[in-house]
Formats: structure tokens, C-alpha cells, sequence
């Protein structure tokens, strides 16, 4: 077994060697660690939250969340980045949703699990 940056050896070798292919790729781990930092922050997870029931544009969301315009566009900009929301213009508004149903059942399993 090639383990050249462990300090230590394994205990149980034989499930490391095991599980060691089905470990994703680090590049793959640091994408889910990024998504996991844009959720973890209390402002998204409100948005979130508001557009898994309806598309909504930002004076809506400001005013839903009693906040304003310019710091739910910063937390939107963030979130469309992070591909966790879509927008789309609707004449002079831009209206924002949730990306697919995969935000929407992350959301939904968290608030579950939090439940407990």
C-alpha cells in the first residue's frame, strides 16, 4: 500500500485498500467543500428557503427578509455562482429561483435532519 503523506501506518489495512477507490477525487472534495460554505451561511439558506416556494425578484426578497436590495444582490450573485440559483428577466424585473430540484431536496433534507 502507497501511503507517502501518512505519518502513521493503517490498522486495518485491508478496508483502507478497500475504500481508498471509492474516495473521489480531492479536486471534487474541495467543490463539495465550497458548496457546503455557501450554504453554511444564514442570509443564503433564508433566500434559499424563500425561493424553493416561489420565483421571486430582489425587492420581493428585500422585503420578505427585511433587507436590502443591495445585500440580496451581493448573497444572490453569490449563489447564482455557485449554481444553487437561476435567474431569468421577466420585462424590467430579473426573478430568481432555485437551479433544480437537487437544491430544493438538500434543503428540504437538511431542515429534516435539523428537525430530529
Amino acid at each position: 500500500m502507497d501511503i507517502k503523506k501518512a505519518d502513521c501506518e493503517a490498522i486495518n489495512i485491508e478496508i483502507v485498500k478497500q475504500l481508498r477507490p471509492n474516495m473521489p477525487e480531492s479536486a471534487v472534495l474541495n467543490e463539495l467543500s465550497d458548496f457546503y460554505k455557501v450554504m453554511g451561511d444564514n442570509t443564503r439558506i433564508r433566500l434559499l428557503w424563500a425561493l424553493e416556494e416561489s420565483a421571486l425578484c430582489v425587492n420581493d426578497l428585500a422585503v420578505l427578509l427585511n433587507m436590502t436590495k443591495s445585500a440580496v444582490s451581493h448573497q444572490l450573485k453569490i449563489l447564482r455562482i455557485a449554481k444553487l440559483v437561476k435567474s431569468e428577466k421577466q420585462g424590467k424585473n430579473v426573478y430568481y429561483s432555485l437551479n433544480d430540484e437537487h437544491v430544493k431536496t438538500i434543503l428540504e433534507m437538511a431542515l429534516e435532519h435539523v428537525r430530529e
